[in-house]
């Protein structure tokens, strides 16, 4: 799994590309949003376009990350959950939980209020 954050005005979006499993993908989740909030940027958002697959320990992890940012005063959002990472979601009844949007336009928008 790889992380890449980039800067669109006051929000940051971090791109993953891969898997989030345990042991690895887990982990760059948890370090990509830990360096955003120690950079002192909390308003996060998670672009998962990319994301093939992730296993219990990757929604964990968005969880705490969640947290995490909650914590801090921020918000974190997602962005273009596909395929098994979306079922993943609805299965979980995580897509109550998390403000999920299609497109990144719409995401960010979202932020302005």
């Amino acid at each position: 799994m790889k992380a890449s954050t980039r800067d669109v005005g006051k929000v940051t979006v971090i791109d993953l590309n891969g898997k989030i499993t345990i042991g690895k993908g887990d982990l760059i989740l948890k370090d990509a949003v830990e360096a955003v909030l120690k950079a002192g940027k909390t308003r996060i958002l998670l672009n998962l376009d990319k994301v093939s697959y992730m296993d219990s320990a990757g929604i964990g992890e968005l969880v705490a990350c969640y947290k995490r940012v909650r914590e801090k005063g921020g918000i974190m959002k997602l962005v273009n959950p596909a395929g098994k990472v979306q079922d993943l979601l609805a299965l979980t009844k995580l897509e109550e939980f998390f403000e999920t949007h299609h497109s990144e336009g719409e995401a960010l928008a979202s932020f302005a209020g």
